[in-house]
């Protein structure tokens, strides 16, 4: 039965089965982070409020699931016939390093928005908002090569000596080794010892995140 009830408990199952909450199922989907907050499933007066079809569309697309799977989620088909729900391995959007420059993949703090993601399955669960970056080209050798996946926690805490992808407020977006950070500069060691370090001023830094984990 397509009920209000159920078709929201399908949006926070398809959240779930992706290791993610409804914020971060929403700020995938390209939406506000607000989108499938429980408060926005009745107005103030009480009535049900209903996801919109695009906003559905838009979930559906970014989980690579399909209509099937969401209505067999509305429907609690698989634990009515008293089967498990099909282990999904945990995904994370990518894109690669080339792309990431240009706007309107990350958000103001780091965090992957937007539509053109696509997805890669983890061998484990990464954090919420977690994505990978695809390297492109030999600029990270020896340490990463050409077409290896870094996942990258915008929420991971930073330490000195922690590899870390930066972002300027030109675009430029790279990964390095943070060496140094204050309130006026940040310093950063190149993976390839052919290519330079970096000094710069904080305000040319947009934002800077930890790499938690690469496949090799």
């Amino acid at each position: 039965m397509l009920s209000h009830e159920r078709v929201w408990a399908a949006i926070d199952a398809l959240a779930a089965r992706y290791s993610l909450s409804a914020s971060g199922l929403a700020k995938r989907a390209g939406l506000d982070s607000t989108a499938f907050n429980k408060s926005k499933r009745r107005s103030a007066d009480g009535r049900p409020r209903w996801p919109s079809t695009e906003s559905l569309a838009k979930i559906i697309e970014a989980t690579n699931s399909s209509l099937e799977e969401f209505f067999a989620l509305v429907e609690d088909r698989p634990r009515a016939a008293g089967r498990p729900l099909p282990v999904q391995a945990p995904t994370v959007p990518l894109i690669g390093f080339a792309q990431a420059g240009a706007g309107g993949f990350f958000d103001d703090a780091g965090f992957p928005a937007g539509q053109g993601w696509d997805l890669i399955e983890l061998p484990a669960p990464a954090g919420e908002g977690s994505y990978a970056l695809q390297v492109q080209g030999d600029s990270m050798l020896p340490l990463y090569r050409h077409g290896d996946m870094l996942v990258v926690q915008p929420s991971a805490a930073v330490r000195r000596g922690d590899r870390v992808v930066v972002k300027t407020t030109s675009g430029e977006v790279m990964a390095k080794v943070l060496e140094k950070r204050t309130a006026a500069v940040i310093e950063l060691v190149s993976l390839n010892p052919e290519h330079p370090h970096r000094k710069l001023a904080a305000g040319e830094v947009e934002w800077l995140a930890r790499i938690v984990w690469a496949s090799q």
